[in-house]
């Protein structure tokens, strides 16, 4: 298990990235959390097997239909074995 936190940037909010996030990591069978930022952000944590967890990265990299992400930071944390996957 691995777990990666991202956060995207660009025109992120109000393109239902969160929402679609929410449905890609469940059909990955991902684990973890996605919220708004006060920044103007998109920040998410995967959790879950290698393959999958890469998946969902690459989900953010380039978001929703009509998202533009302008840059993607991510970061390898340590797992806390979060299941099921939220919006906040």
């Amino acid at each position: 298990m691995i777990r990666k936190r991202v956060v995207a940037r660009g025109n992120v909010q109000g393109v239902f990235f969160r929402d679609a996030t929410q449905r890609e990591a469940e059909s990955a069978g991902v684990g973890g959390w996605v919220r708004n930022r006060s920044d103007g952000a998109v920040e998410a944590v995967f959790e879950g097997d290698e393959q999958a967890v890469e998946r969902m990265v690459e989900f953010a990299r380039g978001g929703p239909g009509r998202a533009d992400v302008d840059d993607l930071e991510v970061v390898d944390e340590e797992p806390e074995g979060l299941s099921g996957f939220d919006v906040r």
